[in-house]
């Protein structure tokens, strides 16, 4: 035979070759599958990991380890452990075996185009799913919500003549309340009823009747929401903190970030303030409780700032039951909070502008304070702008300073506790949902900003 002579391949071999590796793959993520399977049903058994160590047990043929565990039980620490590590352990490699099996199938199709086509999609597509689940629906949700308002109890003592037909109406009209006015039917029939009605003398809604079920669609929980003195105080307080907190926050990690930026020790002053932001807040909310503690005057301070006031002669001030000074105080936790993370991203912000343009303002003739305000602060501009809507953002939903501190009390609610109080102690949800959509429209024009901010810089292009 010549040596440049080739062996023809047989066709039917290799596509047996193809579909053995194909049923392999099939075979393999069934696999996969059934064990992730076995491992969510693991994780929700509480006895699991104890039955999975005398099996164990029993198989190495540990006989006084498996009556010993039998006696005494599992320690609680250690089932936990087992739990963790079997979710680890099933998550981490059952989810590679999912991708490498789908990227195997994938790379087997013929037509590059169509290959190049599903690659992405089955890649992305769990990410996305996941972010439809737990992001795009929850918000969906919560805009449908906050439009509903359950009125079982919430309806006058006196049943319209006009309900007297609709059995289901009328049984929750006769409830023991007197805000709802029927004005007209929209749809009425045997099972299914929609009413027009005034709620509160206010607002107009619908009431929808589905058998036993009576939701009220309308705005009133936003009527409430603009119109409520407490929701009132929780705005106010809102735009101080804001105000306040992202301006001085801001503005302190820029002078800081500035003056540092020319001493010897720099990496040591900036870890002093940039330690606070590794402490959470409610870590940070305990320590500035210490810090405001007071007592009536003649008793011991132990607060710091207390302690201070009264040996220079004065009375112990109240710090967080005094308005609006409690809201000052609480504002001056978040500053001391993000002030580092200011300092830390505009000092690097100040490293990138660079030495020439500041030598050739220099030589122009123009002072420290004209180099910083029309030469510096120019510059890192977007830097500047990225800082504060970041921290924007995050005072803008502050819920844990307010709550541990004083729970929204002595008029120091803000928006976000608010939310937490209608849904989890009225169980409201309507006008907590209502409340999470003000807070997310708010949100969404900041956003816009940072956004094209960061395009500006070449972000994101």
């Amino acid at each position: 035979m010549a040596a440049n002579q080739t062996v023809p391949r047989n066709d039917s071999d290799s596509a047996w070759v193809r579909l053995g590796r194909v049923i392999l793959s099939l075979a393999i993520a069934t696999a996969v599958l059934l064990a992730l399977r076995w491992g969510v049903a693991f994780t929700k058994d509480k006895k699991a990991p104890e039955q999975l160590l005398l099996r164990l047990y029993e198989t190495l043929g540990l006989t006084g380890a498996a009556e010993g565990l039998q006696s005494n039980g599992l320690d609680p620490l250690l089932a936990k452990l087992i739990l963790a590590l079997v979710a680890v352990a099933l998550g981490v490699a059952g989810i590679w075996a999912l991708y490498w099996v789908a990227n195997d199938l994938i790379g087997r199709i013929n037509n590059f185009t169509l290959r190049e086509k599903i690659r992405p999609i089955v890649f992305v597509g769990p990410a996305l799913l996941l972010l439809t689940m737990y992001l795009v629906y929850p918000a969906l949700n919560t805009m449908y919500l906050s439009v509903t308002e359950d009125i079982i109890g919430k309806l006058p003592d006196t049943v319209p003549e006009e309900f007297l037909g609709a059995e289901n109406m009328a049984q929750l009209l006769a409830e023991d309340a007197k805000r709802v006015t029927f004005d007209n039917y929209l749809i009425r029939l045997p099972s299914f009823e929609i009413a027009k009605v005034t709620i509160n003398d206010e607002s107009t809604a619908l009431i929808v009747v589905r058998g036993d079920n009576v939701t009220a669609y309308g705005l009133q929980n936003y009527v409430f929401a603009f119109t409520s003195p407490d929701m009132h105080i929780a705005f106010r307080n809102n735009i101080l903190w804001l105000v306040f907190g992202t301006s001085f926050s801001v503005g302190l990690g820029l002078l800081i970030a500035t003056l540092v930026d020319r001493i010897k020790r720099e990496s040591l002053a900036k870890s002093f303030i940039f330690l606070p932001l590794a402490i959470s807040f409610v870590g940070a909310s305990v320590i500035w409780k210490f810090v405001y503690a007071w007592q009536p005057a003649g008793r011991p301070q132990i607060g710091v700032l207390n302690a201070v006031v009264t040996a220079l002669g004065f009375e112990p001030i109240p710090w967080l039951i005094t308005s609006p000074l409690n809201t000052f105080a609480l504002i001056l936790i978040m500053i001391w909070l993000q002030t580092g993370f200011a300092m830390v991203i505009l000092s690097a912000a100040l490293k990138g502008v660079p030495r020439e343009l500041l030598e050739a303002a220099r030589i122009d003739g123009a002072n420290e304070i004209q180099i910083f305000f029309k030469v510096i602060i120019p510059s890192i501009r977007g830097a500047i702008i990225t800082v504060a809507t970041t921290i924007f953002i995050s005072i803008l939903k502050v819920f844990d300073i307010v709550f541990v501190m004083t729970s929204g009390k002595f008029e120091t609610e803000v928006i976000a506790n608010r939310m937490f109080v209608e849904m989890f102690n009225f169980r409201n949800f309507g006008r907590a949902s209502a409340l999470a959509v003000i807070l997310l429209v708010v949100v969404i024009p900041i956003m816009v900003v940072n956004i094209r901010n960061l395009r500006k810089q070449g972000i994101n292009q």
